[in-house]
């Protein structure tokens, strides 16, 4: 595969003046350009941002805006299709609430053209600024998807900072009719790995703002839980009666590649 051709993309939904703080410091951070999927907001964030654009970054970034609001996963699919008409071979994808680090962007990228296969998953590094609860309730979800995949490195499945190849990308999302909203990160992650895309690990520290700060939340404890619970009853059935003879071949071909590293050193 040649080098990868990246742009970044940012799903929005009521994030306020936070969204233009982070478009502004993905465009400090690098020279990719930015699609902004307006997922439904009806706070005038879109507005914000073009207000705060000068001639020069305007040009870099697109906003593709819905009406509605259709979940995360569901915005990320269409700026994933638009991308790739415009000939993107991958996508970044960050968050617009401001926890994500855009400073961290050229490295996930050197990662990607390491290897344009892998799919670069973010390993968050929490600070003391970190909401218990949230620490505490993504264990059970990242111990699943460990599970899902046979334990082949996965990380934590709740972060989404990360880098699709766009084609495998789309594939697995058109596998299922679900992860179109809090449940698309973990699944997105399960269905690539099982499909044949290594993951490979980049760390990311990350930062919980504060009210004050004007730090948002749109994650409702007991709905959300419940719709990763239901994911995995979802996709534990999948992995043992149909996707473990897709994905095994991969899981050999990768430990194999693991062990004669080791044996190199």
């Amino acid at each position: 595969m040649a080098d990868p051709k990246t742009v970044v993309v940012i799903p929005s939904y009521n994030s306020g003046s936070l969204l233009a703080t982070t478009v502004k410091a993905v465009l400090d951070q690098c020279q990719q350009s930015i699609l902004v999927a307006i997922d439904g907001s009806t706070d005038g964030s879109d507005q914000i941002l073009r207000d705060s654009l000068d001639a020069e970054h305007t040009a870099r970034v697109t906003l593709l805006c819905s009406k509605t609001n259709e979940g995360k996963g569901a915005a990320v699919l269409r700026a994933a299709l638009y991308a790739f008409q415009m000939g993107y071979s991958h996508i970044l994808c960050m968050d617009a609430d401001g926890q994500h680090p855009a400073e961290r962007i050229p490295v996930f990228i050197k990662t990607s053209r390491s290897d344009p296969t892998a799919l670069i998953m973010g390993r968050p590094i929490f600070g003391a600024d970190v909401p218990l609860i949230r620490l505490r309730g993504r264990k059970l979800t990242i111990a699943m998807t460990n599970l899902e995949t046979l334990w082949v490195g996965l990380g934590d499945t709740l972060f989404g900072m990360r880098i699709y190849p766009l084609e495998p990308f789309i594939a697995a999302m058109r596998q299922s009719s679900f992860a179109r909203g809090f449940d698309f990160d973990p699944e997105i992650a399960v269905r690539m790995c099982w499909s044949g895309c290594r993951p490979i690990q980049v760390d990311a520290p990350v930062r919980y703002l504060t009210r004050s700060e004007g730090g948002i939340s749109h994650f409702k404890y007991l709905r959300d839980n419940i719709i990763l619970t239901l994911l995995h009853f979802r996709l534990i059935p999948e992995l043992v009666f149909w996707r473990i003879w897709q994905f095994l071949p991969h899981m050999l071909r990768w430990r194999n590649a693991e062990i004669r590293n080791l044996n190199d050193d």
